[in-house]
């Protein structure tokens, strides 16, 4: 199989277009693998779509089916392009996700597209819609959680996919987000499991963050929860309408009016093409 690795700030993904239908949970276990395979946060599956330019299928490292990847999606747009799935001058892509259609402007560089603007679509801070095992209708902001002795208190968004989110007053760094991150994924307060989130906030237009992503583990980056973190930050009056969002692997562009959609900007970088010739069965 001819793959491509793709990055968006850090978080990588395997890219191809299927020509058979295949485990796709145990591909994207064997791709993932940084040791025995390329070596990703998961794989993308770019397919045709009824009722849009696309449509993408995204699988974690284990394997386990996400609703949609911010990052993921803004580099499936430029591979879209690049491998002639549309049309080499379109200024705007559509992807149908398991989180609904989401339209990208692209934006190009020396005739390549480099970054993309993501309509995320409203966030929901209704806990049904993660969902999460809390009574009434939302928004949850600082819900209690205890988890290995520390003391969290979560602000919940859905942007199509599951975050709680842990607002901090020391250094985004020094959390022990490899040690709580996968508490709190795997809580019984979250059926179908979360992204988790742990914010420090700058100002009004910046926040620095850490991401531990549910099905892969800590990544350089996260789209969907800039995404949440923008809404989230807006919604407890901890920022304003636009944010810069510092991650690990770079800076996302954000913004929420406070009625509609979450738009997103940032970059998307092709790192190679190969072909895979893991035996596969």
């Amino acid at each position: 199989m001819r793959v491509t690795k793709m990055h968006g700030l850090g978080n990588d993904y395997v890219y191809l277009r299927p020509e058979a239908e295949l485990d796709w949970s145990a591909l994207a276990r064997q791709v993932s693998d940084r040791h025995f395979g390329v070596g990703s946060d998961g794989l993308i599956l770019a397919l045709p779509s009824d009722v849009a330019d696309l449509r993408m299928r995204m699988f974690n490292a284990d394997g386990s089916e996400a609703e949609m990847c911010g990052n993921g999606i803004r580099c499936l747009a430029k591979y879209a392009v690049e491998e002639g799935m549309v049309p080499s001058d379109i200024e705007s892509v559509t992807i149908e996700t398991l989180a609904g259609i989401l339209t990208l402007q692209l934006f190009r560089a020396n005739g390549s597209v480099a970054a993309a603007r993501v309509d995320m679509g409203p966030p929901s801070f209704d806990p049904a819609s993660l969902p999460a095992a809390v009574d009434g209708p939302g928004p949850v902001v600082d819900h209690p959680l205890e988890v290995d002795g520390m003391q969290l208190r979560l602000t919940l968004a859905s942007m199509g996919n599951p975050h709680a989110i842990h607002w901090l007053d020391g250094d985004v760094d020094d959390f022990p987000l490899e040690r709580i991150g996968p508490l709190v994924e795997h809580h019984p307060l979250f059926p179908n499991r979360t992204n988790f989130q742990v914010v420090q906030v700058v100002g009004r237009d910046h926040v620095r963050h850490r991401v531990w992503e549910r099905g892969t583990g800590i990544t350089l980056a996260s789209g969907t929860s800039a995404s949440a973190v923008c809404a989230a930050g807006r919604l407890t009056g901890r920022t304003g309408d636009a944010i810069t969002d510092s991650l690990p692997g770079g800076d996302l562009h954000l913004s929420w009016d406070g009625r509609g959609s979450v738009f997103m900007t940032g970059p998307a970088a092709r790192v190679f093409d190969a072909d895979w010739h893991e035996a596969w069965s």
